[in-house]
C-alpha cells in the first residue's frame, strides 16, 4: 500500500536527505477525466462511422434510395434499443451495460464496413443502432448520477466532449480516405486501441461511480450487494408519462430539428444560393461548431439561470436563426442563421437527459426512446415537405418545431 505524501517527513529514516527538500507533488486525479473521455470516445466512433459512410456507399455501389434504407435501419435500431437497454440497466447497472455495449461497438462497425451486400449491411447497421443507442443511454445515466453526487451541472460540458469527438472522428475518416485507407482497414486498425481506451475509461468510472450505479427502475437507491440481481419486472415498452412526458416531447422535437438540419442544410445551400460542393457543407459545420461552443458554456449558464430558462431561450434563438436562414438574401447570412440555430438547440439534449436521469434509469430510457424516434422520423418527414413545397418551406417547418419547443420547455416542471 502506497504512503501518502505527508508521510515523507525529513526525520523519517526511510527518506533520503536530498528527497526531504523536494516538496510533495499532488498528481491530478485522472478518474475525473474518465467520464469526459467516455463521451469523447463515443463521439469519435460515431463521427468515424459518419465520415466513412460515403465510402461504404461507393464500395457497394448503393443508390440514394438504398442508402436511405440503410440509414432507416440505424433509426429503427435506435428506437428499439431503449427497450433492451432498460432491461440491461435494471439487471446489470449502467457501468456494466456501458462496458458490454462499448465492447460490441467496434466489432459492429468493423462488420458493417466488411459487409459484402446490402442485406448484410442493413443487418449490421440495425445492430449498430441498437448498440450505439444502448451505450448512449448507459453513458448518460452514469453522467446524471455523477452530476447529482457532485451537486454541480456538467452534462452540457460532457455533450460538448461528444461533439468534439465527433468532429475528430469525421476529420480522421477524411484523413484516412485521403491516404487510400479503406473503411474496413480503418475500423480494424482502430478496434484494439479503442477497446484499450474504453478499458481505461471504465477503470476510472468504476471508482468514480462506486455506490451510485445500482438503482432500481423507480430511481430509488439499492444497496451495493443487490447490483446485478433481478430487481423486478421491466415494462416491455417504456414511454414517458405525466410530467416526464414534457421531456419526452422536447427530446422528440429536438431530434427532429437537429436531424433535419443535418440532412437538409447542405442541399438548401445548393438549391437556394447555388453554393459549391465545398461551401454547402459549411452550413452543417457552422451549426455543429456553434453547438460545441454553446455546450462548453451551458453548465455555467444552467447554474446561473436554470435549465428551463436556457432551453426556452435556446429554442427561441433557434427559431430566429432558422428565420434568418429562410429570409437570407445571400449564403453568408444563411450560414450565420444556421450557426445561431446550433447555438440555441445545443442545450436541449444535455438538460433534458439530465432532468430525466435524475428521476430514474427507466425515465431516461423512455425519454431516449422519444428522442430516437424523432431522429428516425424527422429527416424523411421534412424531406416530404421539401418534395411537395420546397426546401424554404422545410426550414420554416423546422423553425416552427423550435418555437413549439420553447413553449413546451416553459411548461416542463422537471427542467430545473
Amino acid at each position: 500500500m502506497s504512503l501518502p505524501a505527508t508521510a515523507l517527513l525529513p526525520d523519517s529514516p526511510t527518506t533520503h536527505p536530498l528527497l526531504a527538500a523536494v516538496p510533495a507533488i499532488a498528481l491530478p486525479d485522472l478518474r475525473r477525466l474518465a467520464l469526459p473521455a467516455t463521451f469523447a470516445w463515443y463521439g469519435l466512433l460515431m463521427g468515424g462511422w459518419g465520415g466513412r459512410l460515403t465510402a461504404i456507399q461507393q464500395g457497394l455501389q448503393l443508390t440514394h434510395s438504398q442508402l436511405a434504407m440503410v440509414l432507416l435501419c440505424t433509426g429503427v435500431g435506435a428506437v428499439l434499443s431503449p427497450q433492451l437497454s432498460s432491461r440491461l440497466l435494471a439487471r446489470f447497472g449502467s457501468l456494466n451495460t456501458l462496458r458490454l455495449a462499448g465492447l460490441a461497438l467496434p466489432v459492429v462497425l468493423t462488420a458493417a464496413a466488411a459487409s459484402p451486400s446490402l442485406p448484410l449491411l442493413m443487418a449490421c447497421v440495425l445492430a449498430l443502432g441498437i448498440t450505439a443507442s444502448s451505450f448512449d443511454v448507459a453513458m448518460n445515466g452514469l453522467a446524471t448520477r455523477v452530476e447529482a453526487r457532485l451537486l454541480r451541472p456538467m452534462m452540457s460540458r460532457l455533450h460538448a466532449c461528444a461533439c468534439a469527438g465527433g468532429l475528430a472522428g469525421v476529420t480522421l475518416g477524411s484523413a484516412m480516405a485521403a491516404m487510400q485507407v479503406t473503411a474496413l482497414q480503418q475500423f480494424s486498425l482502430l478496434a484494439l486501441p479503442l477497446v484499450g481506451l474504453l478499458w481505461l475509461c471504465v477503470q476510472g468510472l468504476t471508482g468514480m461511480t462506486k455506490g451510485i450505479d445500482a438503482t432500481c427502475d423507480t430511481g430509488a437507491a439499492l444497496p451495493i450487494h443487490t447490483a446485478g440481481k433481478n430487481v423486478g419486472p421491466v415494462p416491455a415498452f417504456v414511454l414517458p408519462r405525466g410530467r416526464l412526458a414534457w421531456l419526452g416531447v422536447l427530446g422528440l422535437l429536438g431530434a427532429i430539428a437537429e436531424g433535419s438540419i443535418g440532412s437538409w442544410s447542405g442541399l438548401f445551400m445548393k438549391e437556394q444560393f447555388g453554393a459549391s460542393d465545398a461551401m454547402a457543407p459549411l452550413a452543417l459545420s457552422a451549426f455543429s461548431l456553434m453547438m460545441l461552443i454553446s455546450r462548453c458554456c451551458g453548465d455555467a449558464l444552467k447554474a446561473q439561470y436554470g435549465a428551463r430558462a436556457m432551453v426556452c431561450t435556446g429554442a427561441s434563438a433557434a427559431t430566429c436563426g432558422l428565420g434568418i436562414v429562410v429570409l437570407a438574401p445571400e449564403a453568408m447570412i444563411a450560414l450565420a442563421g444556421f450557426g445561431l440555430a446550433g447555438l440555441g438547440l445545443a442545450l436541449v439534449f444535455p438538460f433534458v437527459y439530465s432532468a430525466a436521469g435524475k428521476e430514474s434509469k427507466l425515465a431516461l430510457a423512455s425519454v431516449a426512446t422519444m428522442g430516437y424516434a424523432g431522429s428516425l422520423i424527422g429527416p424523411p418527414l421534412m424531406g416530404s415537405v421539401a418534395e411537395g413545397m420546397g426546401l424554404p418551406s422545410t426550414m420554416t417547418c423546422i423553425a416552427l418545431v423550435a418555437a413549439t419547443m420553447a413553449v413546451i420547455a416553459s411548461r416542463a416542471q422537471l427542467l430545473k
